[in-house]
């Protein structure tokens, strides 16, 4: 990774602090900002530094600029839709099936005629395509054969190099001896469900519950105990512990950070807690930490498995939602269970895509990467907040909505007597799609929330799209 001069960031120290102001109430909707020539002598700072940090609050829809006047405050958090509540599955163990109710979700959820709202990936026009076809050709000119070879089972080695150096980002101290390429986060997540897992086992995880990781679970035929879960704070840890107690759960599963489908992101402590309860009664821990990079505040969040000591945490994590989805380059760092690992995928998918994965180890290489991401999470927290907005301003008043510091996916929980599940056939006629809250749970609930991911470009469209939405929930009978 490159280290990168402070100097380039000064309008973003600027506009943080200034959008914190904002979000706290200091700086109230309707309020003028300083002269661009008054801020910059208050921060020592040239004209056009000021421009670029009021350009960069002015994409997140929280200031805008009157001809002749300057700069006013045009966002309050007082104004946007509360924050669901947290949630109270049953506690009861279940080996459910929702698979067939997921496959006929995804029937033809790529067509071309809808506002779609339902993908967990980012939209092409939010990637750097260009460059990733540059990085693509040099791969092929680099690799002996032009990638035809079979590659090591653990995955090119410059790939997990870089990818145990950004371990330091988040506390870590991973080695490249650490890592195994994977095929996609999926594939992590299913071999290490496979590691420590066998059929009729019992899961524990969170509720909602991320579809993908259900459809692994009924796949192993594996029981799965959903737990109560904070749209702010996460899993929660005292529940986790009284299903230890009452349960032999064999492995725990969690995205510590903005998961999906709630956003929530677990703290430091409740982290470390967490951990410190798997390791005192010796439970796996499956983390999936593929949102961990789309953060949008100014540090990127640790994981569990910064605090492992036992080697019990097995993290997984992907480029699919930051750099491709399409080149299917996962991850996973198995601590204690890394040669049980190596067997399976040994078994399940050999060796991955050597091509893709020089493509991404050199894309990370040149600092590629951190320039797209600095980009991408500015875009996607001004959707996030273009989408609170429209929400708050389109939906019914009793709608409730999640406030994730990162990632691109909003918990929406609307009025008691909707079922989304027949609001989407009426949303998908009108060109929306989205996805129903059934899909996240094997339990008998869920059925008046929906998932919308606003990783896609801001427009009129979108925001057209929203007020149908918004519109078709009113006249739901």
């Amino acid at each position: 990774m490159k280290n990168l001069d402070n100097k380039d960031f000064l309008y973003l120290k600027i506009g943080h602090k200034i959008e914190r102001q904002i979000q706290s109430g200091v700086l109230k909707l309707g309020n003028k900002l300083p002269s661009t020539r008054i801020m910059g002598q208050q921060y020592g700072v040239s004209i056009s530094t000021v421009l670029q940090a009021y350009y960069y609050l002015e994409s997140k829809s929280l200031i805008a600029s009157k001809p002749r006047s300057g700069y006013y405050v045009t966002f309050s958090a007082h104004t946007l839709p509360d924050s669901p509540a947290m949630s109270n599955p049953d506690p009861s163990s279940i080996l459910g099936k929702n698979t067939e109710l997921i496959i006929d979700f995804f029937q033809n959820i790529n067509a071309e005629t809808v506002v779609n709202l339902s993908l967990g990936v980012p939209s092409e026009k939010l990637l750097p395509i260009a460059k990733l076809n540059k990085v693509l050709h040099e791969a092929i000119g680099v690799l002996t054969h032009g990638g035809t070879i079979q590659g090591d089972i653990l995955g090119r080695k410059k790939l997990r190099r870089q990818i145990a150096q950004r371990s330091a980002l988040r506390g870590g101290g991973l080695t490249e001896d650490d890592v195994i390429i994977t095929s996609g986060c999926t594939s992590a997540l299913s071999l290490a469900l496979m590691a420590v897992t066998r059929p009729g086992d019992t899961i524990a995880v969170e509720s909602p519950v991320y579809f993908g990781l259900i459809q692994l679970a009924n796949t192993l035929g594996l029981r799965v105990i959903e737990l109560p879960t904070h749209p702010l704070y996460g899993m929660d840890t005292e529940a986790l512990q009284t299903a230890i107690d009452t349960n032999e759960i064999k492995a725990v599963a969690v995205i510590s950070n903005f998961s999906n489908p709630m956003g929530n992101t677990m703290s430091d402590n409740s982290k470390k807690a967490l951990v410190e309860i798997i390791e005192k009664h010796n439970i796996p821990l499956i983390e999936d930490d593929i949102y961990g990079e789309i953060y949008y505040g100014d540090h990127r969040p640790t994981t569990c498995k910064t605090y492992d000591t036992k080697g019990l945490v097995l993290l997984c994590s992907s480029f699919s939602k930051t750099l491709s989805s399409g080149y299917r380059i996962g991850w996973i760092s198995p601590g204690k269970f890394k040669a049980e690992v190596i067997r399976l995928k040994l078994y399940v998918s050999s060796t991955t895509t050597t091509v893709t994965e020089e493509a991404v180890s050199l894309f990370l290489e040149k600092g590629r990467y951190d320039h797209h991401l600095r980009k991408l999470r500015q875009r996607l927290h001004a959707n996030s907040l273009q989408f609170l907005v429209a929400i708050g301003k389109y939906f019914p008043e009793e709608t409730k909505v999640s406030r994730p510091q990162g990632s691109f996916l909003l918990w929406v929980q609307l009025p008691a007597h909707i079922d989304t599940r027949v609001l989407y056939k009426s949303a998908v006629a009108n060109g929306v799609r989205f996805s129903p809250g059934r899909i996240f749970t094997l339990q008998e609930q869920y059925y008046n929330c929906m998932r919308l991911s606003y990783a896609l470009e801001w427009n009129n469209k979108v925001d057209d799209a929203l007020k149908c939405l918004g519109q078709l929930i009113k006249d739901y009978k």
